[in-house]
Parts: C-alpha cells; structure tokens; sequence
C-alpha cells in the first residue's frame, strides 16, 4: 500500500497536464515515500484521456480512473477518495494554482502533529479576478456564519486527509457532498499551510459564476435550514402588513374616506405573491434534494481504472478499519 494518494480531478485539461507532471512529479519523488496519483478524469472531450494514458508509461504511479461521463468536480472528488489506497491522501486541482512543492510540508505537518486534516490556505490572491475573490470572499463569510468557525477561511479542495477521514467520510450518506465543509464539520484534528495563490496554468476556469452560485446553493442546503427560516420570517413579515393594511382600512372606512381601490390592491397581491413564490422555492430545493437522496443514484459511474487490482472499494485491509477502531481512536 502506498503512503499517499494524490487525488487530481481533471475535465479537459490537456493544455495543463504537461506543465502539471513537470511539478508534480519531482515533488512526489523528492518526498522519497510511496505513492500513487489518481487522475480522474471527468467526462472529458478533449484529448486529456489518451494523453494522460500516454503518461502512464513513463510514469507507473499514475493511474486514471475515467467516470462514464461529466459527474461534476465535487462527485470526481469521491471517485478519487473512494479508491484511494494511501495512508493519506491529498486533493488537488490541475491547473496549477495551488503548488504541488506544498505537499510534502502537508504530510510532514500532518505526521509530526499527528492530524487527521491538513488544509491548504490561499494567503493571497490577487491572481484571482475581482468577480473571483469577492464572490469567494462572500461564500466563506456566509459559510462561517452558517456552519461555524471551524471553517477554514478561503481553504479550497487542496487538503490533506488521513486514512481515518476518509474512512469517516466515506461513510456518511450524502449524495451531493460539499468537502469544503464537511471536512471541518467532522471535528478531527487539524493544520493548515499557507500558500500565494497562482495563475491558472492552462485552460479555462470550471468554476465559472454559474457553478459558483450552484455549490453555493448547496453548500446552504446542506448544511442548513436558515433558507426555510428565512420562509418563516417572511411570512410573518407579510402577516404584519396585512394586520396593518386591515387596520388602515377599517380606519379610512370609520372616518369615511375614500381609498383608492387598485393601487393596494395591486400592491397587496404583488407582496403577497412574491413572498409565496419565495417561500415555496425554498422548500422546492429541500423537497428536490429529498428526492435526490429517496432515489439513490450513484454520484459517478467508473468506467475504467487502470490499476490492475483496482476495485470498486479501497483494499480489504482498509476495510479493516472498522467504525470500532475510530470511535476508539
């Protein structure tokens, strides 16, 4: 078994993927332990999947494990951690942004101290667009409030966890998993390393805002019923107003004015309608991921793994890890 998984999801990145072993692998090879890097490739439709087979020969610690289609980077991310066989395992994305030279400082910090996650902390990103760290800036602000201080300030995916944090996580029933606050919500002990955020290497950004607002979303609802809270206070905002409207009303009748008909009319019903559209859009997202959960389909499909011994779970020696032995630790 290797010591250490590196776990990349990749959707077409061919341009990166030069540039990517280039660092990659002298980084891995200088930490003089085992290895292995999962590359998972998402979907792809570009040339990413035949070249990253074409770097296996040269390079026998790579192995690609394909999804059957375009899963999403958080579900690539489960396929990774899934099939990871190393001691710890480490997530990063492929275009460069986050150094792979900070590894080997995450594992020894994690072994020294004895952690079970090490996170990875942009201490600056001004490579970033302004659109790019202000929305972040705002996920993270929101996230803290919702789910707590444990969450790491602009801590992305690039994270190391150990055989015990994945084991946990791979034993909670989400269908939609949002890493970035389930790892701090287990509570195991942590670090962090800090590091400039770079440039993209190659290629386009897979977060583009629609993406961006979409983990958002799920993040929220996942981790929180203050979407539905916010239903309730609207609606009780509305019955003030209508108490007040009524009041109003009997009033002008009482003292014998006139009330002119259609502009409260108009004025109630455009309230009143948008606070129900509202609050029956936010039960439809809980009520959908209800849904999703009640059918049960898998995040991803693998298709293929190009290690030999590969199966659709890690090792029975990892198995052995039992939930006992965790509760014990």
């Amino acid at each position: 078994m290797p010591l250490l998984s590196v776990i990349i999801p990749m959707y077409n990145e061919q341009d990166a993927l030069a540039p990517l072993v280039q660092r990659l692998r002298p980084a891995l090879d200088d930490i003089a332990e085992s290895y292995e890097v999962i590359a998972v490739n998402d979907g792809s439709t570009d040339a990413t999947a035949s070249i990253l087979m074409v770097m296996r020969v040269s390079w026998p610690q790579l192995r690609v494990v394909t999804l059957g289609r375009n899963c999403g980077h958080q579900a690539a991310l489960t396929a990774g951690l899934h099939r990871a066989h190393g001691d710890y395992a480490i997530s990063i994305d492929a275009d460069l942004q986050d150094p792979p030279e900070k590894i080997a400082e995450m594992l020894t910090l994690a072994r020294m101290s004895d952690l079970d996650v090490v996170y990875g902390v942009r201490s600056d990103r001004t490579t970033d667009t302004w659109l790019k760290r202000g929305t972040a800036s705002l996920y993270y602000r929101l996230m803290r409030r919702l789910v707590g201080s444990k969450v790491s300030a602009h801590a992305g995916d690039f994270r190391l966890l150990s055989r015990k944090a994945i084991e946990l996580l791979r034993g909670l029933p989400e269908p939609a998993p949002v890493y970035r606050l389930l790892v701090p919500w287990l509570g195991l002990p942590s670090g962090a390393v800090t590091y400039m955020r770079e440039k993209r290497v190659a290629g386009r950004t897979k977060y583009p805002f629609g993406k961006m607002l979409r983990l958002a979303t799920d993040s929220v609802t996942s981790f929180s019923a203050a979407p539905l809270r916010v239903a309730t206070w609207l609606g009780g905002l509305g019955f003030v107003v209508c108490i007040a409207v009524a009041i109003a009303a009997v009033t002008a009748y009482a003292a014998g004015f006139t009330v002119p008909g259609w502009t409260s009319l108009s004025v109630a019903i455009s309230f009143f309608g948008a606070v129900q559209l509202l609050c029956l859009g936010l039960l439809g997202e809980y009520v959908s991921r209800i849904y999703t959960t009640v059918q049960g389909r898998p995040a991803y499909f693998i298709d293929h793994d190009t290690a030999a011994t590969a199966t659709a779970d890690v090792p029975a020696q990892r198995k052995a890890y039992s939930a006992a032995a965790i509760a014990e630790d």
